[in-house]
């Protein structure tokens, strides 16, 4: 940890732009004040109270690379299309049941009428055997 306000705004100025990157040595890469800080190698109340603009300075380009560092933006882009892709996916499946659920009324419905217009009146299971072949 250095004292020096000049070395302390180089090591800064520094680990914003190694954040910013995608490559943190000191700390986990998030886009935070803390984890600037910690990048930076000094106290946060340094940070916060000493070295107010570059906090702010900070806060701006966070904010214009959508607090993801541009390192990380391409795999940003992918999960927002694979929960896009996932969505149109669960919509699809979603039309299919309820075309299901109404080819399955529709069987019901004709092999009904069927039984009724063929005079069998007692309950035939559904279920039928294909014939065997022997080889």
């Amino acid at each position: 940890m250095t004292t020096d306000p000049d070395a302390e705004r180089d090591a800064i100025t520094a680990a914003i732009q190694r954040l910013l990157d995608g490559r943190p040595t000191r700390s986990t890469g998030a886009l935070t004040a803390l984890q600037l800080a910690a990048e930076a190698g000094v106290k946060r109340w340094v940070l916060t109270h000493k070295h107010v603009d570059l906090k702010e300075e900070f806060a701006r380009r966070k904010t214009k690379a959508n607090g993801i560092p541009p390192a990380f933006q391409h795999l940003h882009a992918r999960a927002v299309d694979a929960e896009a892709t996932a969505h149109a996916l669960r919509k699809d499946n979603d039309q299919l049941r309820e075309h299901v659920a109404a080819y399955a009324q529709v069987i019901h419905e004709l092999r009904t009428e069927l039984d009724r217009r063929i005079g069998n009146t007692t309950q035939r299971s559904p279920v039928r055997s294909l014939p065997t072949r022997t080889t």
